[in-house]
């Protein structure tokens, strides 16, 4: 099992930057990859970016491409999710996933963490 909390949301103006951060706990060894995900009001949850935990491998929405980094410290178990230029249609609850070894797709998600980008 893998819990996974984010943090890191909150209330910025457009053009601002927000650092995002997904704590990762329990069987952290299995975890193949982590992924950013968002849901807007009224709308389908989308993938942002994702990140192999093991090497250097990174993919990115085109909508935040050049943006938003993602990025990783295994010591901590954490991903984090770096937004500058951030804008209105950026607002939406964002969370993190974990897809394990064995196991194709995102098989544990956190609770969540609200992103609101004012104009």
């Amino acid at each position: 099992q893998v819990q996974l909390v984010e943090s890191g949301g909150g209330l910025v103006q457009a053009g601002g930057s927000l650092r995002l951060s997904c704590a990762a706990s329990g069987r952290t060894f299995g975890i193949y990859d982590m992924g950013w995900f968002r849901q807007a009001p009224g709308k389908e949850r989308e993938f942002v970016a994702r990140i192999r935990w093991s090497g250097s491998s990174t993919d990115y929405a085109n909508s935040v491409k050049g943006r938003f980094t993602i990025s990783r410290d295994n010591a901590k178990n954490t991903v984090f999710l770096q937004m500058n230029s951030l804008k209105p249609e950026d607002t939406a609850v964002y969370y993190c996933a974990a897809e394990v070894f064995g196991t194709p797709g995102y098989e544990y998600w956190g609770q969540g963490t609200q992103v609101t980008v004012s104009s």
